[in-house]
């Protein structure tokens, strides 16, 4: 019996020294991970084992193609600006009162048509500038992803608008102009014009609508694009990929 005792206590010393070990080496490795990974996004060096600045800048334009497509699929899809209580396309606040003059004359349903035209135009504009969006983040370079990655939720998007939006407003123009003849709207604009230019009004406001539209369908689409961009550093797996996930994951 005292043989036994003598046993089972080296038995416990040796068990107890190896979790120590165990636990020394967890707690090595784990700090050595976080510093690695600091290191990464405050200086853009890449150590053994970390992603390296291809992987990086694979990952943050997968997160902005993810983004921007699922942007301009949900405002291509019908009723996406028209039914949407923040994307919505209404007629310039300028021109507001005017509007509520031309209802009291009996226009109101024109007015309604013209705003319901404006919106589908910009629907049908919207899935036609993802390949101008995708072609934009594809030319991003590695310096630019990597100052992404040190951004904050919506640093991607920001990047994005800052370099692309001036060039997006010339490709994206003939596509609202195209898709507002498509859907109707100059028919529907010029009985307006017309009828407003009989009104005993004076000083009356510029109509001219495009720049309008054009300018909200943008803003829509960007700042869609931005709650993407939110959703995936929150949930990079789950909204994302693995890759994504393996750079703002950590």
């Amino acid at each position: 019996m005292k043989g036994f005792r003598t046993s089972e206590t080296h038995s416990g010393r040796g068990v107890r020294s190896l979790l120590i070990a165990s636990v020394s080496l967890a707690l090595g490795l784990s700090l050595s991970s976080c510093a690695e990974m600091s290191q990464v996004l405050q200086t853009g060096a890449v150590s053994a084992g970390q992603p390296d600045e291809a992987a990086l800048t694979r990952a943050v334009k997968e997160s902005l193609e993810l983004g921007s497509s699922r942007a301009a699929d949900l405002l291509s899809q019908v009723g996406g600006y028209q039914n949407s209580s923040r994307y919505r396309i209404r007629l310039p606040e300028a021109v507001q009162p005017i509007a509520t003059r031309l209802r009291q004359f009996g226009l109101g349903g024109q007015v309604d048509r013209i705003e319901a035209l404006m919106n589908q135009g910009a629907e049908h504009a919207a899935i036609e500038a993802k390949g101008v969006f995708i072609s934009a983040v594809r030319s991003m370079t590695i310096t630019d992803a990597m100052g992404i990655v040190r951004g904050g939720n919506t640093a991607a998007t920001d990047y994005f608008r800052q370099h692309t939006e001036a060039d997006l407003r010339q490709r994206y123009l003939p596509i609202i102009k195209s898709n507002l003849q498509q859907v109707g709207f100059y028919n529907q604009y010029q009985q307006l014009l017309t009828a407003y230019k009989r009104l005993p009004l004076a000083d009356k406001p510029d109509l001219d609508l495009e720049q309008h539209v054009l300018t909200q369908s943008l803003n829509g689409l960007f700042t869609q694009v931005g709650e993407e961009e939110k959703a995936i550093r929150k949930d990079p797996l789950g909204r994302g990929s693995a890759a994504i996930a393996a750079i703002f994951g950590r």
